[in-house]
């Protein structure tokens, strides 16, 4: 590992604004956009009660905060804190993304028999790669910042977090009236692309902090 560095340069900054965009704006809203309206309102369609409805949206955060935990181990290190990193964020951010893509898909197929269960479980299995992801960025925040600005820069990550999910709760409402669970699973879909797209552009070589993997 190399020697912590008191100094962050303009590279290191646009790198850091990339993640905190991809992170804390398009990847929460990616989630909240179908979590918090579209999801309660579909499964209530389907005749689910206020119980079933609540115990998977707590079932969903209690395993999302376990696999977080976790998280660091499904990623290699690397020497320099980056050259497997980085890539790890590129591959996990575009397996995040196929999940929404593959279940608006199906979803808009008329010979799903139960689209409930489909959605449930397609949405289950969207929390893996969303808490491997969550870990992932909230170590290259801290990585690209290096020691002098950690924490103006995590609080700007936090407020871009904030930032997102508002963007997510307010598209929830308005993609579910307009095309329902499909569009909401779209508009994931697209905000998780841009995600992943983003993540192409952070560089492999910034100077870095001592810091370690961390949830969100």
């Amino acid at each position: 590992m190399k020697k912590p560095s008191h100094t962050r340069s303009a590279e290191n900054g646009q790198a850091l604004l990339l993640v905190v965009l991809a992170m804390g704006i398009f990847m929460f809203g990616a989630r909240d956009v179908w979590f918090v309206v579209g999801l309660p309102v579909f499964l209530y369609a389907y005749g689910w009660k206020f119980l079933q409805v609540g115990g998977f949206l707590a079932g969903w955060t209690i395993a999302y905060g376990g696999i977080q935990a976790i998280a660091p181990s499904l990623v290699s290190r690397s020497a320099d804190g980056l050259s497997h990193e980085v890539p790890a964020a590129r591959i996990w951010a575009a397996v995040l993304a196929a999940v929404p893509i593959a279940l608006a898909i199906i979803m808009n197929s008329t010979d799903v028999a139960r689209p409930d269960l489909v959605l449930v479980v397609g949405l289950a299995l969207f929390g893996l790669p969303f808490a491997v992801n969550s870990s992932l960025h909230s170590y290259l925040i801290l990585a690209y910042a290096g020691s002098e600005k950690a924490a103006e820069d995590v609080g700007f990550y936090y407020a871009a977090n904030a930032a997102g999910r508002l963007l997510g709760i307010t598209l929830s409402g308005v993609l579910y009236q307009i095309a329902g669970i499909t569009g909401c699973l779209t508009g994931s879909a697209v905000m998780l692309l841009l995600c992943s797209l983003i993540t192409f552009l952070l560089p492999l070589n910034a100077d870095l902090s001592t810091a370690k993997p961390a949830s969100a």
